[in-house]
């Protein structure tokens, strides 16, 4: 990449992947990013749950109603996890270090799709927290924020049209 700016144009949320397995460099690459994210007075209140066997990425993307099957053709998968006992912006942590996550994998050449956990439901209404939960078997008071999506990707996007930015959404001084 030739510059931040351009890594944040380029990256574009990937839902197609191909059947290339990451290699171990980059996923080391992308857990050393993760666990280097910033954090709310330096407590980490994050944990990461990585996923590479098919049938447990199979089963995730069932983890909620809508949002979330893109996840089985995945080549990986990381499960962020924030600890509420930690710190009272595991949220927040937890979010950081998923946008890590995604920009990591854009400079690396890889894709990567969020998939917002917390507060998400199946169709039978469960929440799909407890479900990744379960599977995973996070034991509690951990909450699931999201899952990262990772893999090579599967489709040409074009960079952000920076004609389609909001600049009425900026404010200066004052509202």
């Amino acid at each position: 990449m030739e510059s931040f700016s351009e890594l944040v144009r380029l990256r574009r949320s990937m839902r197609k992947f191909t059947d290339e397995q990451l290699a171990p460099e980059q996923v080391e690459a992308l857990l050393k990013s993760a666990l280097m994210a910033p954090s709310s007075k330096g407590k980490h209140a994050w944990h990461f749950v990585v996923v590479d066997d098919k049938n447990m990425l199979e089963k995730l993307a069932m983890c909620k109603e809508q949002g979330s099957a893109f996840l089985d053709g995945a080549a990986m998968a990381v499960v962020v996890v924030g600890d509420p006992s930690e710190s009272d912006v595991w949220i927040e942590d937890a979010s950081v270090a998923s946008t890590i996550l995604l920009y990591q994998a854009e400079d690396l050449g890889l894709g990567a799709c969020w998939i917002q956990v917390r507060e998400r439901y199946t169709a039978e209404g469960e929440p799909a927290d407890n479900i990744v939960r379960y599977l995973l078997n996070i034991p509690e008071p951990m909450r699931v924020v999201s899952i990262i999506a990772l893999g090579h990707k599967g489709m040409e996007r074009k960079p952000f049209n920076e004609e389609r930015l909001l600049w009425d959404k900026i404010h200066v001084d004052r509202w």
